[in-house]
């Protein structure tokens, strides 16, 4: 069972990297929009609250008014309410479809398992909880889409052994569905979206700097976009609902409300089995894929002086500070949670003791990768650097760097390239090469969320420690590329001989 899963994983990973190319090439990397599912989630779920908050004042919250003040708001002066509804409905398929991708996303890259493992099952119950929003918003319409959608739950949880009396028997005649009963449908489409934001605050609380909106450009694209949708396919109601009389022509949204005709097509109990397998499976994911556990940075406490700079660099919140052992007053020492280190190196390139210029037969750290350290990235040079070379510094999970090697190229390929110091590159150029290449993921594509940004702000100064001014910037350049994108590093290293 591992076995299959993780070739399926590896075959649809391969799929998945051509379209995001393809993307890349219509949007930039920096805009590509599956590049910032997540985000594109949280904008949606932020516009499905602005917009149900103004729907919510104009609701009439009674079984026989409902159907009244939502159709009125698609004969506003300026059709700004049949925008607004428009707004509601295709935010809400936005965050469905969303959500969707950024599940097959974050597996088909592998981030269910490890240190990510906390997030990956904090998130698998937040796509139930917005199921059950959706679904419940069809319900306050009260129209007879709204009708099929109340009878076609009802009938499906009565499916299980769970209420003596069944909740269909609610539906029997249009008397039954009270102003208590509605109420109850305003909690479900009210109360669970408060639930999906606590689960939400929840699942991103072992990420720093969280990310809850994509970029301005795209944020304002999309926002655009489902105006765009709102005016040219305007929601409209159908018929007030009649318990007494079956719908016979229905518009249904197949992101939102698809559990209702697989139930229909199959059985209520086939189509539990369905959802509960589905489920299941992506609980059990992090158990099933490959059992791998990577060596956590070590800290030193003798080359430690507590600036802080791996805390404030650490992707993860993996490292914390605490007083120093020397037991000097103020002086702090950086500490590693096992439990969350992503084993990426990002510390060991913040850290100001990395210089290669410091003398001495080993280079000692503060933090450091053991697996990979800067002492043996230092020693490499030294042995393996011939003079007049260029060398390629890289990422063990962007484009292959090791595909250049050649006469004259040396490729050093890292955890993360945010691992490398900036001082190496003038450190590579002082011991003789004739030019150094940086390349790392693309914006938005890093491994380790930040590593691709980090090492762009140190190169350029922006960011501690940094490439002193001094190096001849004609001898170095930085390339952002993915796996497949070889041809963009063999370019960028021709201009380098050229220059």
């Amino acid at each position: 069972m591992r076995g299959l899963i993780e070739s399926a994983r590896r075959r649809g990973l391969n799929g998945w990297t051509s379209i995001e190319r393809g993307f890349d090439a219509a949007f930039g990397s920096g805009l590509n929009p599956l590049r910032h599912l997540g985000a594109l989630a949280c904008l949606a779920f932020m516009l499905l609250g602005a917009s149900g908050a103004v729907l919510y004042a104009v609701l009439d919250t009674s079984a026989a008014g409902a159907w009244r003040s939502i159709e009125a708001l698609s004969h506003t002066p300026g059709s700004w309410g049949s925008l607004l509804r428009g707004a509601h409905r295709y935010s809400a398929d936005a965050l469905a479809i969303s959500l969707g991708l950024h599940i097959v996303r974050e597996w088909l890259n592998g981030h269910e398992r490890g240190f990510r493992r906390f997030s990956w099952l904090t998130g698998v119950p937040l796509v139930p909880l917005a199921a059950a929003a959706a679904i419940g918003g069809f319900w306050l319409n009260w129209d007879q889409l709204g009708q099929y959608s109340a009878i076609a739950t009802a009938e499906w949880i009565d499916a299980l052994p769970l209420f003596a009396t069944p909740l269909a028997r609610n539906f029997l005649t249009d008397a039954m569905v009270s102003d208590r009963l509605f109420s109850l449908f305003v909690f479900v489409h009210i109360g669970v979206p408060l639930l999906l934001m606590f689960g939400l605050w929840f699942h991103l609380q072992r990420i720093t700097r969280a990310v809850v909106l994509p970029p301005r450009a795209l944020a304002l694209g999309t926002v655009a976009a489902l105006l765009a949708l709102a005016g040219a396919w305007p929601i409209t109601s159908h018929a007030p609902a009649a318990l007494a009389s079956v719908p016979q022509v229905l518009r249904l949204d197949w992101w939102l409300l698809y559990i209702h005709p697989l139930a229909e097509a199959s059985s209520p109990i086939a189509a539990w089995g369905v959802v509960g397998t589905a489920f299941a499976l992506l609980f059990a994911l992090p158990w099933l894929a490959p059992r791998e556990r990577m060596p956590v940075a070590v800290v030193d406490a003798d080359n430690c002086n507590g600036c802080r700079r791996c805390f404030a660099d650490c992707p993860y919140a993996a490292i914390t500070m605490a007083p120093h052992p020397n037991q000097r007053v103020g002086r702090e020492i950086a500490v590693v949670d096992a439990d969350l280190c992503a084993s990426c190196g990002i510390c060991a390139g913040a850290c100001p003791s990395s210089t290669p210029f410091r003398s001495g037969a080993e280079l000692a750290t503060g933090i450091d990768m053991p697996q990979l350290t800067v002492d043996a990235m230092r020693n490499r040079l030294r042995v393996a650097l011939a003079p007049g070379s260029i060398v390629v510094f890289g990422c063990d999970h962007g484009v292959r760097v090791e595909s250049l090697r050649s006469p004259g190229v040396l490729p050093v390929s890292l955890l993360c390239t945010a691992q490398l110091p900036p001082a190496f590159v003038e450190y590579a150029l002082r011991d003789g090469a004739a030019g150094v290449l940086v390349t790392a993921c693309r914006e938005g594509g890093c491994e380790f969320r930040f590593g691709t940004r980090w090492t762009a702000q140190r190169l350029n100064a922006e960011r501690e420690p940094h490439l002193r001014a001094t190096v001849d910037r004609r001898r170095f350049a930085f390339v952002p590329a993915g796996r497949g994108e070889e041809s963009a590093l063999k370019s960028a290293l021709q201009g380098l001989r050229d220059a």
